[in-house]
């Protein structure tokens, strides 16, 4: 009986740290045609919205940031720690690697390259909406 409930401890408790450890899942971004189409209008000013688009069966995630200028947006994933799959939070203007907890302001996001800075995911305005083609989602879809 011992044996058993130590077993059951352990496996409980790798159980709990998997799930812990695993990207969230976000809500499906709204697709048209070949793009996800998002209105601009509908995203909090200065802070992420994410969405997970499933591709080649897999969820990949990423998130739209609406600035005061610009509209920009990045995988949920950066080129060193995609692999721990637990992208990136968001605190008080930072967005937050959950991996090794580097931290970048969403001001400067698109200063950066490579290191732990978010995979860079191309999208355009047009007029109201903010268009990023389904097939570059699916391209990255091995880092998720």
């Amino acid at each position: 009986m011992r044996k058993y409930s130590l077993f059951l401890g352990i496996f409980c408790t790798a159980v709990l740290l998997a799930a812990c450890s695993r990207q969230p899942r976000y809500p499906a971004p709204p697709v048209s045609g070949s793009d996800i189409v998002i209105t601009i209008a509908t995203l909090p000013q200065d802070a992420p919205q994410f969405y997970t688009l499933n591709a080649d069966r897999r969820p990949v995630s990423f998130f739209v940031i609406r600035l005061s200028d610009k509209v920009i947006s990045y995988f949920d994933a950066c080129v060193n720690c995609y692999r721990q799959k637990m992208g990136y939070g968001f605190e008080n203007g930072f967005m937050v690697c959950r991996a090794c907890s580097t931290n970048y302001s969403i001001y400067k996001l698109d200063k950066g390259i490579g290191g732990c800075y978010p995979i860079v995911l191309k999208g355009v305005v047009d007029g109201g909406t903010y268009r990023i083609p389904v097939a570059s989602v699916e391209a990255q879809a091995g880092k998720f």
